[in-house]
């Protein structure tokens, strides 16, 4: 059966990456500087009345480009790209934070983004509290006590949580505080910003470019309502000058303005270039990769060693089952976790696919597999690990491109041959 949504976003994604007139594909314009008209036209670019390239660290036309296509992508009012997705976190989490503000964390998260709250933003007087999706009471404590900024994963990396999405967005809109979804494990098939959130971050470097070519980050983000919106809340005061300047585009400086030119995580050219390549087939490729993932988990929960187990929100067993069948219709990433319950008989399994490759990435053309505990969280203590949901025996795999029943074969035959 064709899936309608994302045959929409393919037509889509087509155009929003390249151009009718002149050069087809988009061009590359690796310039660090720009040259202005007159004096007239540099003043009016720096205050934001004349809309071309002030200098490349605060964007460029290629970034420009991708910037478009991004927001058209996820219904957005604008976006900003940067050098990675750590980098695009950052900047969200420098633009809008100060020293005594307070981050809320829901559910299972990616280790880089666990540090960065829990380690690096507490040097400059952050606060941050974590609690998991279903701590409904104390999420809603959280709030009323004036956190300004949520966090949540759209599908928990590398544990596979699913956020009861709509009721944490609910929530934040009601107590006036400002969410934002890392979507990057399920772009096109979950849309934050139509649920209500505010900010949307990808990756780029995972699904939207699937090649493991370049290196980018993005943030995509709503119009502000000049009237009433949230932002109009004192807790925001810092960033009242902004709205009353730029109105309903208040986000881009804000984003811009309080983190990207002062800080400076920003986007190659020829990183945007790249991306934009990856971008055009996106829709092609998480249809097939959603497709074969389902498949994958169901056939390997049924084949694999009994001391061996899948996870998957696809499978009726799965805590999160009742989330998935009622949210995620058209699936939630390439994502599946394999529970080996040590680390040497996940070592045995890993060493011998031949299929899969080892390495730290997910939403790649091709599968992908890596223990966590030994790698990405070798660092953390065991409580922290618990409540990412690593243990001494997960395998974090991400489907890619290849033959569903090829993938199948590669994990049942290395499943077999471990001891």
């Amino acid at each position: 059966m064709k899936n309608h949504k994302l045959e929409k976003f393919a037509t889509m994604l087509v155009h929003a990456t390249s151009n009718r007139v002149g050069p087809i594909a988009s061009a590359v314009v690796p310039s660090a500087a720009f040259g202005y008209e007159s004096a007239t036209e540099a003043e009016g670019i720096f205050d934001g009345s004349v809309q071309k390239p002030l200098y490349a660290r605060v964007g460029n036309p290629t970034n420009a480009k991708l910037e478009q296509a991004l927001s058209q992508m996820e219904g957005g009012a604008g976006a900003v790209v940067t050098s990675s997705g750590m980098g695009a976190l950052s900047l969200a989490c420098f633009a809008l934070l100060q020293a005594g503000d307070e981050v809320l964390c829901i559910g299972g998260f990616f280790g880089g983004t666990y540090t960065l709250v829990s380690q690096t933003l507490s040097r400059f007087g952050v606060k941050s509290s974590f609690c998991r999706g279903d701590e409904l009471e104390y999420m809603e404590e959280k709030l009323r006590s004036g956190v300004k900024l949520v966090i949540f994963e759209s599908v928990g990396n590398p544990s596979l949580t699913l956020p009861d999405m709509g009721r944490i967005i609910e929530l934040c809109n009601e107590h006036s505080v400002i969410s934002l979804v890392d979507n990057t494990t399920t772009p096109l098939i979950v849309r934050p910003l139509d649920l209500g959130a505010d900010i949307v971050m990808h990756s780029t470097t995972k699904n939207i470019s699937g090649f493991a070519g370049p290196l980018g980050g993005a943030i995509i983000f709503r119009s502000v309502d000049e009237q009433n919106d949230k932002l109009h809340n004192q807790k925001y005061a810092s960033l009242h000058k902004f709205i009353k300047k730029a109105g309903k585009n208040a986000f881009m400086p804000i984003f811009k303005k309080r983190a990207l030119r002062d800080i400076g995580m920003s986007a190659s050219a020829l990183s945007s270039h790249l991306t934009l390549l990856g971008l055009e087939t996106l829709a092609l490729r998480i249809d097939r990769i959603n497709s074969s993932t389902l498949h994958v988990a169901k056939m390997l929960h049924g084949k694999m060693p009994d001391d061996i187990q899948i996870i998957h929100p696809s499978l009726p067993s799965n805590r999160y089952h009742k989330i998935y069948k009622r949210d995620y219709l058209d699936g939630c990433g390439p994502l599946i976790g394999i529970e080996c319950k040590t680390k040497q008989k996940a070592f045995a399994l890993l060493d011998n696919l031949k299929l899969s490759i080892q390495t730290a990435n997910i939403g790649d053309n091709r599968t992908l597999a890596l223990h966590m505990a030994s790698t990405i969280y070798s660092d953390f203590d065991d409580e922290q690990k618990s409540y990412l949901g690593v243990t001494d025996g997960l395998i974090r795999v991400s489907i890619g491109l290849e033959d569903p029943d090829a993938i199948v074969e590669d994990f049942l035959q290395a499943s077999k041959g471990r001891e």
